[in-house]
């Protein structure tokens, strides 16, 4: 990749730019990480692309995410795991995954998802790099791996987007630091040891100095981690290749006759309440990737009975609205999965400005020592450790018996001041705040915590007592935790313990928080074919019709096995529906 230019121009978003059936090759219905992936490789067949935002943002879910994505066999992931094969991802899958989703896209996506990212990374602004400790969440299966699968975006420098640096949704503001510092793993690494060794103070020095100057010279910080590095570098190569972008716009209609899908209606809406409305020929496809059902006002209910929508920490624009189209155009949605949503564990908080902040749960801190999540009962029913999927399904299993929605992630004051606790940060600055919304409970002895949580006192001290005689030993008897290599890798590789997951709780105050299931992206979505064209009810194609991302249904199968396994696919899947969809476009109109 050469090296990267500031972009001087604003990229025109305004939907009153083309005339009513003005043509494009390819149109992508979603700006997260699946549709920029599809939209990305179109421009880089040389097609006429569209890419369609609803929000005013670009990046979807994928911008407030880490944006792990799992893809197996790169060549970045090889040189750190040179052993990794095709044939033991596929064992592993066929382990974790089994007939709860079709073999042969999983191996499609196997097969084809190297070949994406080395084409992205050879031609585009997107580069990834790899940890050495990275495991599959399901590490006790045969096939899985300790590292090499996963990978992450290369922070970027958000100055390079020049005046389209607005456009990129900014991350979820409880994940930043000092009022919207980015950070990833290595950042909060040398943060928590910025009093103990020379390079990480040296390191923290460099990233908050910048920070404090970009707040002054920029509308925010341009040092950028995770989901909005990942954004950030595929809009930049995006604008940079022509790509054409509306935001504030959504689909209302496909157009379809005997030939398939032909076009589709859009609608913007203006600041000021103006709408305006073109319709657009399509020569190639139409891709769904519009983030999957999960805010749909109906089908929220239908799959996700009980979860509650303010509850979800997903992005704001998957409405399921631009998935129901594709239903009414022949479309329709998979069966079989472990679960309709991908799930952790969430806490939640009212923000100043009036919104609701969810907190996902994800390895900072349940799985930690001196930490133990309870029910209504005051006892412990799952394995703190565990993936975070596996954590919220078996929150909603375990409630259909004793109430544990909200659970409570209770710890001691050592605890919480090594690892914090959800929203509060380690060290445990600002507690007060905290407690006056009622967001930490707090009590002197467990008696005292009890009586806030409203759980027997009894049951609540008998829990701490056994898991106490359990964290001296080592050894979970209960739910074992800390038996698994990726449930280690997320404790304290510190911990002077016997088992880097367990601490006991022995010294006051005692803290808790309360947690809810929160879904984190939708497994249940549109049946496609290998080239992600979606299938009728019939198992045909429909043709011009595409779908990736969450709008297509899990090749997981609800399944949640190794991290970034939404993103990954949702790419790889997006590369193979644009390179068909681009493709039929240069086709004559009768053989599409």
């Amino acid at each position: 990749m050469q090296t990267l230019s500031p972009l001087h121009s604003k990229i025109n978003t305004d939907l009153s730019q083309y005339t009513n059936h003005d043509s494009f090759d390819v149109v992508v219905i979603g700006s997260g990480g699946a549709g920029f992936s599809a939209a990305l490789n179109a421009t880089l067949e040389g097609a006429r692309v569209l890419l369609v935002e609803r929000t005013q943002h670009v990046g979807g879910t994928t911008a407030l995410s880490a944006s792990t994505s799992w893809i197996p066999g790169t060549a970045r992931g090889l040189k750190v795991n040179p052993d990794d094969t095709p044939e033991c991802v596929a064992t592993f899958l066929n382990h974790a995954v089994g007939d709860r989703s079709d073999p042969v896209m999983r191996q499609t996506f196997i097969d084809h998802g190297p070949k994406a990212v080395e084409k992205f990374e050879r031609e585009t602004a997107l580069q990834f790099q790899v940890r050495q400790l990275h495991p599959d969440y399901l590490s006790e299966l045969e096939g899985s791996v300790l590292r090499g699968r996963a990978i992450e975006p290369q922070p970027f420098d958000g100055k390079l987007l020049g005046p389209n640096m607005t456009l990129v949704r900014p991350p979820i503001p409880e994940f930043t630091v000092l009022g919207g510092m980015m950070v990833d793993r290595d950042d909060i690494f040398h943060l928590l040891r910025l009093k103990e060794t020379w390079a990480s103070f040296s390191y923290s020095v460099r990233i908050i100095v910048r920070h404090f100057l970009d707040k002054l010279l920029y509308p925010r910080s341009t040092r950028w981690v995770m989901g909005n590095a990942m954004i950030a570098r595929m809009l930049y190569s995006y604008i940079a290749r022509k790509g054409h972008l509306v935001t504030q716009t959504e689909v209302t209609a496909l157009l379809k006759n005997e030939n398939g899908v032909h076009g589709v209606v859009l609608r913007q809406t203006l600041g000021n309440g103006q709408t305006i409305e073109r319709t657009l020929n399509v020569k190639g496809g139409v891709i769904m990737a519009s983030g999957g059902f999960n805010r749909h006002p109906t089908r929220r209910n239908e799959l996700l009975p009980g979860a509650q929508e303010k509850w979800c920490p997903a992005g704001p624009g998957h409405t399921g609205i631009a998935q129901q189209l594709a239903l009414d155009a022949g479309g329709h949605l998979g069966e079989g999965g472990l679960s309709h949503a991908f799930w952790a564990p969430v806490s939640i908080r009212q923000r100043q400005d009036g919104s609701t902040a969810a907190f996902p749960h994800f390895v900072m801190d349940r799985g930690k020592p001196g930490m133990i999540t309870i029910d209504s009962q005051g006892q412990r029913y799952v394995n703190e450790s565990t993936s975070y999927h596996l954590f919220g399904i078996a929150m909603q299993k375990h409630h259909q018996q004793t109430p544990c929605v909200p659970s409570w992630l209770v710890c001691d004051a050592p605890a919480l001041k090594r690892y914090g606790l959800g929203m509060i940060r380690p060290g445990g600055a600002g507690l007060d705040a905290f407690l006056a919304d009622g967001y930490l409970k707090r009590g002197n002895t467990l008696n005292d915590l009890a009586q806030q949580l409203q759980v027997p006192a009894d049951k609540l001290q008998a829990t701490v007592e056994r898991f106490n005689a359990f964290a001296d030993a080592g050894v979970d008897h209960d739910f074992q935790r800390g038996t698994t290599d990726y449930q280690c890798a997320n404790g304290d590789a510190t911990w002077t313990g016997p088992n880097p997951c367990l601490g006991a709780l022995r010294e006051g105050p005692f803290y808790a928080i309360a947690l809810y299931p929160g879904d984190i992206g939708a497994a249940t979505g549109l049946v496609c074919d290998t080239h992600a064209r979606v299938l009728d009810k019939f198992q045909q194609p429909i043709n011009g019709l595409y779908a990736c991302g969450n709008d297509m249904h899990s090749i997981m199968g609800g399944v949640y096995p190794a991290p970034g396994i939404t993103i990954g696919p949702g790419l790889t899947f997006g590369y193979l529906a644009s390179q068909h969809a681009v493709q039929r476009s240069r086709q004559p109109d009768l053989k599409r």
